[in-house]
């Protein structure tokens, strides 16, 4: 399954765009829209700068390991905008992370389960800490998982 439009807008208002590299919350370099390596797969670092065609171009190659990797790790079937929102929260938490969530294994028992939210809602922190704008991103998440 492709991601949709509607998935792509949110992981881009969730993450913002930043041309300088940053450090995130986790202290990681970070750089447009939440990477921490450029499209040729080497590592952000202090000091780097991208433009925004830049930025647009490095999400539309890296959007797409997590679009793979919940294609792949999803064996229940799901609909368009319940993959938009697993992909949105693999985009944010990491493959490894996604692939030992307790979102993916209850999704994979029963897409339609409301104890998935509570799962989602427990991807909030950043540097141990609960972030305000992990929540509303998680509840915008499960709003989108939870629609059809």
């Amino acid at each position: 399954m492709n991601l949709s439009e509607s998935g792509k807008q949110l992981i881009k208002k969730y993450e913002g765009c930043i041309l300088q590299a940053y450090l995130c919350p986790a202290k990681v370099w970070t750089i447009g829209y939440g990477n921490t390596y450029h499209s040729n797969g080497t590592p952000v670092k202090e000091g780097d700068k991208i433009t925004k065609a830049q930025a647009d171009e490095y999400f539309e190659v890296i959007v797409k390991k997590y679009v793979t990797t919940v294609n792949e790790l999803v064996k229940a079937p799901i609909n368009a905008n319940q993959h938009a929102a697993l992909t949105s929260l693999c985009y944010n938490i990491g493959p490894a992370n996604f692939n030992k969530s307790s979102v993916l294994r209850l999704v994979n028992l029963n897409p339609s389960d409301s104890t998935i939210k509570d799962a989602f809602m427990m991807w909030n922190k950043g540097g141990g800490k609960v972030l305000k704008g992990l929540t509303s991103r998680r509840q915008a998440e499960w709003l989108l998982f939870s629609s059809k």
